[in-house]
């Protein structure tokens, strides 16, 4: 466990660390359910691209974002991992899909920076603010952005994908 900045009496927090195309996030530890190596990913027709796909999860089926497609990165075929986040009394679990998970890092809060503002729509729609580590900038994200539901009333990562209708002639003659 890596510990930044512990001074005594200072209310700190505790993060997991994680990896997306280069960049260091940070996700409060208390909203991870588990943390998955590679799992089976079942893809959703007519689903945004930011929904990575569902993952059976303890008889549950698991929306899982992709955060690489929230940041508009090119998707990869190297391993990456899926964190099952746990919702609100009222809210579904769901996955999110990052290229590593690191260790622990306990920051201050009071040290957290608010999103600059120059800082793009998209990006003030995931970020809660940043904490400067010895490792370097570790953006904070907000697991209730995340949500695939709140992603979606948001209207900043796209709409579904459509696959082309095919015309009435077509679909008579089976093509």
């Amino acid at each position: 466990m890596k510990v930044v900045g512990i001074a005594e009496g200072e209310e700190m927090m505790s993060m997991c660390s994680l990896m997306s195309g280069g960049r260091l996030f940070g996700i409060d530890t208390r909203t991870i359910r588990e943390v998955l190596g590679r799992a089976q990913m079942n893809r959703v027709p007519l689903a945004p691209a930011y929904v990575g796909g569902v993952i059976a999860y303890r008889g549950e089926v698991v929306t899982a974002v992709s955060l690489r497609a929230l940041l508009g990165q090119p998707k990869t075929d190297a391993h990456s991992c899926v964190l099952v986040l746990d919702g609100d009394a009222n809210e579904e679990r769901f996955g999110l899909i990052v290229d590593r998970v690191g260790g622990v890092v306990m920051v201050e809060r009071r040290t957290m920076s608010a999103n600059p503002s120059t800082l793009d729509e998209a990006s003030k729609a995931l970020f809660s603010g940043a904490f400067r580590t010895p490792d370097g900038l570790l953006v904070q994200l907000d697991p209730e952005r995340l949500r695939p539901s709140r992603i979606a009333e948001t209207g900043l990562f796209g709409h579904a994908q459509r696959l082309p209708l095919k015309s009435e002639g077509e679909m008579r003659c089976g093509l």
